[in-house]
């Protein structure tokens, strides 16, 4: 599913918030008319959407579900804070400059929204009880080091965590397998590790599951 979430400034924070798990809960509560695994229920997104891949999973686990097999987050927003640490690379000439961030969490949170919430900067959240997580990051990218702290707290907290990072890539790199090397190897890595939560589904190798 692809999720037709409010966009801001008309609708700021929390709405993107409630309309991503509203979503994750119809998807849950219509598994079965969806063709899906029970057992295999994944929240993804990149960026913007990496930021509420996170904050889903984090939702669901305060609020006792949907649960989860995996979250898959690619260059995640996860530190809104107006006092976060400066990161170590601005992205000029990158699509993504750290000036375009804040000008996009001006519009997200408007004058009076909490950055400091953990449904807007997961990173502050307790990440105890959070679903096994897949995290991609892009050197060129403003968002690297919030996007690798992520992970480095959930695998702190126990949580479950793949991470690669993709030291000559760029803020968006993913969405462009036609020309890029590592945007299909991190297309594959994703598919992978999202196939491996369906049950009774052949990945690799030559013995169990099926095919397809």
């Amino acid at each position: 599913m692809s999720v037709g979430y409010r966009l801001a400034p008309e609708a700021r924070f929390p709405a993107a918030v409630d309309d991503a798990y509203a979503a994750l809960c119809w998807a849950a509560e219509h598994v079965g008319e969806l063709g899906a695994d029970h057992g295999a229920l994944v929240v993804a997104g990149d960026s913007a959407g990496g930021n509420l891949a996170a904050v889903a999973a984090l939702v669901a686990r305060d609020r006792g579900g949907p649960a989860l097999a995996l979250q898959v987050l690619l260059y995640p927003a996860t530190d809104a804070r107006p006092g976060a640490a400066a990161p170590s690379t601005d992205g000029s000439a990158y699509f993504l400059t750290a000036t375009h961030g804040r000008w996009f969490a001006e519009q997200y949170f408007g004058p009076d929204g909490d950055r400091a919430h953990p449904y807007a900067s997961p990173l502050v959240a307790d990440p105890q009880g959070l679903p096994p997580a897949h995290v991609v990051t892009a050197g060129f990218d403003p968002l690297c080091d919030e996007g690798h702290a992520y992970a480095v707290r959930l695998r702190e907290a126990g949580v479950r965590v793949t991470e690669i990072h993709y030291p000559g890539m760029f803020h968006g790199f993913f969405g462009f397998p036609e020309l890029l090397a590592d945007a299909r190897a991190a297309r594959a890595a994703v598919a992978d590790v999202i196939v491996s939560t369906v049950s009774g589904r052949k990945k690799s190798g030559e013995g169990g599951g099926c095919a397809g």
